[in-house]
């Protein structure tokens, strides 16, 4: 992998370990690659590690729609009516303009990486 991909991915898995909105397997997943690289660095390492990471992300982020019924449900009662409607009027005009996945830090990260591997397609 060269240097600019392989910042690439760091920048993001560094997103992905620190982000409130990451699931604990997700973070599990940023901090085996993270340990993975600091241990070997080679480049048969560290495309392990990046293809054990792109496993574990695939299937992971929030899907626009999953993101949708999220607002419609139960974000009412954790963030409160308006706040709910307003962030839903914001994801249902991202949906219109071609959004396929969440746009919060975590999923924003795990798509990137997907999609530089050509594991998805935004």
């Amino acid at each position: 992998m060269n240097k600019e991909t392989f910042d690439y991915v760091a920048e993001r898995v560094d997103a992905l370990a620190d982000s409130e909105f990451s699931t604990q397997v997700t973070k599990d997943a940023a901090q085996a690659w993270r340990d993975a690289v600091a241990a070997d660095s080679s480049d048969a390492a560290i495309d392990a590690a990046t293809n054990d990471l792109l496993d574990v992300l695939e299937g992971r982020p929030t899907t626009i729609d999953g993101v949708i019924a999220f607002l419609q449900g139960p974000a009412i009662e954790m963030l409160g009516e308006d706040a709910a409607a307003s962030a839903l009027a914001a994801q249902q005009q991202r949906k219109e303009t071609g959004a396929k996945y969440c746009d919060c830090e975590a999923c924003s990260a795990a798509t990137e990486i997907l999609a530089k591997f050509d594991r998805i397609e935004l």
